[in-house]
C-alpha cells in the first residue's frame, strides 16, 4: 500500500531501521501544475541520495509541495512538504554525503540542497542551466536527470525568486516549515506545485 503525503509521518519510523535500497535505476513522474516532469534516477551516481528520493516519493512526501524557490534560468527548488507536521518531522533526518561520481550539474540534472556536510534531507533542485562551474566544487552531487518535461521546469512561476523561503543557507525557511501550504498559499499564491510524485512502473 502506498502512503500519501499526510501519512508520510508514519514512514519516518522506517528510517530508524535505515533507508530501503532503491532500484539501480528508476523513473519518477512529477505531475505538476504546469505539466509532467519525468526524472531518471541513477543510484550509482549518488546511492544515498537516490535511496532517500525513492523513499520520499513512495511515501507521498512531495505530493502538493510547492516549487518555493526558483532563480529564473538557473534552478528550481522543491522539497518542503505541504503539511508542516510532515515537513518538521523530516527536517532533521539527514543522509550521509555521497562522493562525487563525476556527473556534472548540467542543465536538467537534479541534486540536493544542503548547508553542512552530511546535511542533506528532502530539498532538491533542478538545474535550469549548466551550473557545473559553481555547483560541482561544493559538491552538489547529482542523482538524476530530467528525461522529459524540461520545458515544464522552465515555465514554473519564478517571479517570487528568493522571497518565498530562500535556500537552506539563507536561514529564512522557518515560516515555510511552520506554516506549510497554508502560509505559501496566502503569501505566494502563484507558486507552481507538484500534484503527485510517483515512481513510474516502466
Amino acid at each position: 500500500m502506498r502512503l500519501r503525503s499526510a501519512s508520510a509521518l508514519a514512514a519516518i519510523c522506517l528510517c530508524a531501521f535505515g533507508v530501503d535500497r532503491a532500484p539501480a535505476a528508476f523513473k519518477v513522474v512529477l505531475d505538476t501544475s504546469k505539466g509532467p516532469i519525468v526524472i531518471a534516477v541513477h543510484r550509482d551516481w549518488a546511492p544515498h541520495g537516490a535511496d532517500r528520493f525513492h523513499e520520499l516519493v513512495t511515501s507521498g512526501y512531495y505530493d502538493d509541495a510547492r516549487f518555493f524557490r526558483i532563480r529564473k534560468g538557473t534552478w528550481a527548488q522543491f522539497g518542503i512538504a505541504a503539511d508542516p507536521k510532515v515537513a518538521q518531522a523530516w527536517r532533521a533526518k539527514t543522509i550521509p554525503d555521497d562522493p562525487w561520481a563525476g556527473v556534472a550539474n548540467e542543465r536538467g540534472t537534479l541534486a540536493y540542497a544542503f548547508k553542512d556536510p552530511n546535511g542533506r534531507t528532502t530539498q532538491v533542485f533542478i538545474n535550469l542551466k549548466n551550473n557545473a562551474e559553481t555547483h560541482d566544487k561544493e559538491p552538489f552531487v547529482v542523482f538524476g536527470r530530467v528525461e522529459e518535461g524540461m520545458e515544464v521546469a522552465d515555465a514554473l512561476y519564478a517571479e517570487y525568486g528568493e522571497a518565498a523561503g530562500g535556500g537552506i543557507r539563507a536561514g529564512k525557511q522557518d515560516p515555510v516549515f511552520q506554516g506549510g501550504n497554508a502560509y505559501l498559499k496566502e503569501k505566494f499564491p502563484l507558486l507552481d506545485y507538484i500534484r503527485t510524485a510517483r515512481v513510474r512502473d516502466r
